[in-house]
């Protein structure tokens, strides 16, 4: 069975590209600053969401998620408006039907340290083909907590260098995503998913008091199914009958194997699966 830690890019030279107002020419480089707050210091946040054959999928809360972010960063709240003109840009002539968005935010141009970004804030907006994600994969425990009292908690933040180093410890274990537990000792998330435990018939999932990302899809699959925010300890995720993650480019993602453990059951899995599938094909926007 194919495990790969996400949708692989098929090609960078396809990538649709637009900074600061304005849709580049494929042939022309993007740049910003050197100087940008966001390069500088990580002082940015982002958003990542799929394409399907109907169109970019779910843009309205990705997009209140975003303006969120930015105020939880202190940065000037995102112009909706603007952003939809971008992502219509990006994706207006793609060749493809499955696809990602990338949009960054950043403080802009500021000092060489901590202190306050003092620039205008950058925006780039990016589409490009990517291939679909496996149907499973196998998880590892990380050996690092998430901090669910960190002023970054919960805040999709251009600060990804733990989750670079996470999920580049769980490919060297030819596993797809690392997990994290929180201060506690409670189960957290992935670097880039939310993650759900299967006790017989009852779904469960962190609360985002323990620290986790509010995703989308997750934001979804509570409104459309009966699903428990519910604290685990680790070692109680662990013997679950059945583990799933989910993301924006995953959708819902069988997980089978959790370190030293084996799940053979996906029946619950599966059917949140479905729900997701028809409910998300039937409305491009919900």
């Amino acid at each position: 069975m194919l495990i790969t830690p996400a949708p692989t890019e098929i090609s960078t030279h396809r990538r649709t590209i637009w900074v600061n107002g304005r849709l580049l020419d494929r042939s022309e480089p993007a740049t910003v600053s050197v100087a940008d707050h966001g390069l500088v210091v990580g002082d940015g946040v982002f958003e990542a969401l799929k394409v399907t054959a109907a169109g970019p999928f779910a843009v309205a809360r990705h997009l209140d998620r975003l303006t969120r972010s930015a105020a939880a960063m202190g940065l000037p709240a995102p112009g909706h408006r603007e952003l939809y003109a971008a992502i219509d840009a990006v994706t207006d002539r793609r060749d493809y039907e499955h696809g990602k968005i990338r949009i960054t935010y950043t403080g802009g141009l500021g000092p060489l340290g901590s202190q306050a970004a003092y620039g205008t804030p950058t925006l780039v907006v990016i589409a490009e083909p990517v291939l679909l994600p496996p149907r499973a994969t196998r998880v590892v425990t990380a050996p690092w907590t998430r901090n669910e009292r960190g002023a970054l908690a919960g805040v999709k933040s251009t600060s990804y260098g733990e989750n670079v180093r996470a999920l580049a410890y769980a490919n060297a274990q030819d596993a797809g995503e690392a997990i994290f537990g929180n201060t506690v000792g409670h189960l957290c998330e992935g670097t880039g998913t939310n993650i759900f435990c299967v006790f017989g018939d009852r779904v469960v999932t962190p609360p985002l008091s323990a620290g986790p990302l509010a995703g989308i899809t997750r934001e979804l699959l509570l409104e459309w199914y009966e699903i428990e925010e519910t604290d685990l300890r680790l070692d109680e995720a662990h013997t679950a009958d059945e583990v799933f993650l989910t993301s924006s480019l995953r959708d819902v993602q069988r997980v089978i194997g959790w370190d030293d453990r084996r799940y053979a059951d996906h029946r619950v899995t599966d059917r949140l699966a479905a729900v997701f599938a028809d409910r998300s094909g039937a409305d491009l926007d919900p």
